[in-house]
């Protein structure tokens, strides 16, 4: 597949919000992996600020503890909280250039592989939401080019995060739905863990199965995760497979 049909494919669907099956969190997983796919990047996340403006991580393409640490580490300074708190992109093109300014930064940066970072802003018009993180594993900034693209990318799916109702965003839509979405994560995070100890695996197997009986079985992954956490699935039938009769859609 050429590139301009991957591109033409990846803003299809992060604006299609009016698809059944649309999910806020579906729609982290498709951005990132979009950016690793179409940019010179080796990993990629999005952080969105809750309500006291603590980043919190929403999707990855990278699950290993290092990477998770990593983005832990900026959840009060750093670059991606720099560019949470501006609106504005930041790139750290030489990690070790910049440990003097943020050493617990660096230090997990080089523990984790990465030599490089950009920070993109998760924005509604010039209100800040969250970032867009891009790694390399060497030192070097991302070409402007592709940083332009990232942005691009952000941006239409912040748009689709805060129009996939049909009903127009008002201003303090905005908030709630942004925490709606970090609740859903919590949530997920919760249910993974369910899954995880019932199957006796770990939590990025688990992730993967959730997403899998959620997919197989044509539901939301927020609606699964909802349904595991209050009881109404129970975990054993997400690892054996089982039907899931007792779910519904809200």
């Amino acid at each position: 597949m050429n590139r301009e049909r991957q591109l033409a494919q990846a803003f299809v669907a992060l604006s299609d919000t009016y698809a059944a099956e649309f999910d806020p969190l579906h729609l982290f997983h498709r951005l990132v992996h979009s950016c690793r796919e179409l940019l010179d990047a080796d990993a990629a996340a999005v952080m969105i600020g809750d309500a006291r403006g603590s980043l919190k991580t929403m999707a990855t393409t990278d699950d290993h503890a290092a990477f998770i640490e990593l983005l832990q580490v900026q959840t009060g300074q750093g670059p991606c909280m720099d560019c949470y708190r501006t609106a504005q992109a930041v790139a750290v093109p030489d990690s070790t250039a910049e440990y003097e300014r943020w050493p617990k930064l660096v230090t997990a940066m080089l523990e984790a592989g990465y030599g490089s970072l950009n920070a993109v802003p998760m924005r509604l018009h010039d209100r800040p939401l969250g970032t867009l993180t891009l790694l390399r594993s060497h030192a070097g900034g991302l070409p402007e080019d592709d940083v332009l693209l990232a942005q691009a990318l952000a941006d239409s799916a912040t748009l689709a995060l805060m129009h996939w109702s049909t009903e127009p965003a008002r201003s303090d839509d905005v908030i709630t739905r942004v925490q709606s979405v970090i609740s859903a994560k919590a949530t997920l995070e919760i249910a993974k863990g369910m899954i995880a100890q019932q199957a006796g695996t770990t939590l990025p197997e688990a992730a993967r199965l959730l997403s899998g009986y959620a997919s197989h079985h044509r539901l939301r992954l927020t609606e699964t995760a909802h349904a595991l956490v209050t009881r109404a699935l129970e975990p054993a039938a997400v690892v054996d497979g089982q039907p899931p009769a007792v779910v519904r859609r809200g």
